[in-house]
């Protein structure tokens, strides 16, 4: 996929007729970050898929560079350039749109820098950063960037999210997630972070003694029914 600059992005509408593959991109580059070099949204229309899809990627791309594919996180939340009656419409509704998308990732990575700290002290356990673009974890929702806290040795992580929607709605809903084997949770990205990952944890250890019992009882269950199978002595 070959990508345009930012300030080339008011021939997106152009060239998304004229281009050979029907198709246009739109790059916008996001930094600084907290926690990685900087992410770049790519904007990509296709006449025949009817949406303009919303991708993200690490590091600042440049005008003409081609992406392969395993480097882009797909993000559902598209462009809605529908409503516009011209092209100056429409590139007000990018500006706008484009915007909010940025200002949801600059938000997201600020939140989840906060709480690298705090979820270290829970824990007790080294926090790392993964920037995969593939999920190591089922997350309860879409995430919002490929970015996200883990704790390897307690098997957690704290990841944003957000919900599927269009740009034209403004920014997108988010949360952050925590996640923990057979556990998961979105908290408001505007809470503090101490308090959820203590309701968090708490969840997680109450899973934890519901599994255990819920094993044990099938033991007995099992046991109960091979000595009903038994041979009764004489």
């Amino acid at each position: 996929m070959a990508i345009m600059d930012e300030g080339q992005s008011n021939d997106l509408l152009r060239r998304a007729l004229i281009d050979e593959a029907d198709a246009a991109a739109v790059a916008l580059r996001v930094h600084p970050l907290a926690l990685c070099d900087a992410l770049t949204v790519i904007f990509h229309g296709r006449r025949d898929l009817g949406t303009i899809q919303t991708y993200i990627a690490h590091g600042g791309l440049g005008a003409g560079m081609a992406v392969a594919p395993s480097a882009l996180l797909r993000v559902p939340v598209d462009l809605d350039l529908g409503d516009a009656v011209d092209r100056e419409e429409a590139e007000a509704l990018y500006a706008a749109q484009a915007q909010a998308l940025r200002d949801a990732i600059v938000a997201a990575d600020t939140v989840l820098a906060v709480w690298r700290e705090p979820l270290q002290e829970a824990v007790g356990a080294r926090i790392t950063i993964d920037t995969s673009i593939e999920s190591q974890v089922s997350l309860p929702a879409h995430r919002l960037m490929p970015v996200s806290l883990a704790a390897p040795d307690r098997q957690i992580t704290v990841a944003p999210v957000c919900s599927a929607r269009t740009l034209v709605e403004g920014r997108p809903p988010m949360g952050i997630a925590c996640v923990a084997p057979d556990v998961a949770w979105i908290y408001p990205l505007a809470d503090d972070p101490e308090t959820c990952l203590d309701d968090f944890l708490a969840r997680a250890a109450t899973h934890a003694h519901e599994t255990a019992q819920r094993l044990e009882h099938q033991e007995t269950s099992i046991r109960l029914f091979m000595e009903l199978n038994e041979e009764r002595p004489e």
